[in-house]
C-alpha cells in the first residue's frame, strides 16, 4: 500500500509515518528510510532535527541519504520504504535543474511518480501540505508552493491512502483507493 502523509511544519507527520510503517511490517523486518535532505553540518538546528529523526528509528532500519529517490525506489521496489520528505526532494530538484525561475522539473517529477506507481511494497511518502502556509511573497516561494501543490496532488492520485496529520493526530483523507 502506498500512503501519502501530509501536514504542516512540526505537525507530527514524520513521526506518525514512522509509527505507521513500523506497524505495517512484520516485527524486525527491515524498513528503508530515504532522506533526501542535506546534512548541513554548519547548521546546528538542522543537524539537531536530523538527529532527532534518526534517534526515533529502530536500529535495524537502513537510512539512505540521497536526493535520487527515483533510483532508490526502482532499485528495491519490494523493500518497505519511507520517504521523508517530498518538499525537501522538490527543493533539491529545483536547485539541480536551475528551475526556480524559468526551468522545468517536469521530467524528474514524472520519473519519480513512475517509480512510486511501480513500487511493489509498503511505501510511505511524507510531504508538507502547502495549503497550511502563508502565500510566499517571492517568485521562488510561489514557484515552490505551486510545484509542491501539484506534486502532492499527483502523488495522492497514486496512493491508496492519504493522511493529514494535525497536532500529531491523523485524519484520513483517502483510504483503500477511494
Amino acid at each position: 500500500m502506498r500512503t501519502l502523509v501530509l501536514g504542516g511544519i512540526r505537525s507530527g507527520k514524520s513521526e506518525w509515518a514512522e509509527q505507521a510503517i513500523a506497524a505495517s511490517v512484520p516485527p524486525g523486518r527491515a524498513v528503508r528510510y530515504l532522506a533526501p535532505g542535506p546534512s548541513c553540518p554548519d547548521d546546528a538546528d538542522w543537524a539537531d532535527r536530523i538527529a532527532k529523526h534518526r534517534d526515533r528509528r529502530p536500529a535495524h532500519w537502513s537510512t539512505v541519504e540521497t536526493c535520487d529517490i527515483t533510483t532508490e525506489l526502482r532499485q528495491s521496489p519490494d523493500t518497505p520504504t519511507l520517504v521523508d520528505d517530498l518538499g525537501i526532494w522538490l527543493t533539491a530538484t529545483l536547485n539541480r535543474h536551475q528551475a526556480w525561475e524559468n526551468g522545468s522539473v517536469a521530467t524528474p517529477v514524472d520519473e519519480m511518480l513512475g517509480a512510486v506507481g511501480a513500487f511493489e511494497s509498503t511505501l510511505m511518502l511524507v510531504s508538507p501540505e502547502v495549503g497550511l502556509t502563508v502565500v510566499p511573497a517571492t517568485a521562488a516561494g510561489r514557484r515552490f508552493t505551486d510545484e509542491l501543490g501539484s506534486l502532492n496532488q499527483r502523488v495522492a492520485a497514486l496512493c491508496e491512502r492519504v493522511v493529514l496529520v494535525v497536532a500529531g493526530q491523523p485524519v484520513s483523507i483517502k483510504s483503500s483507493g477511494k
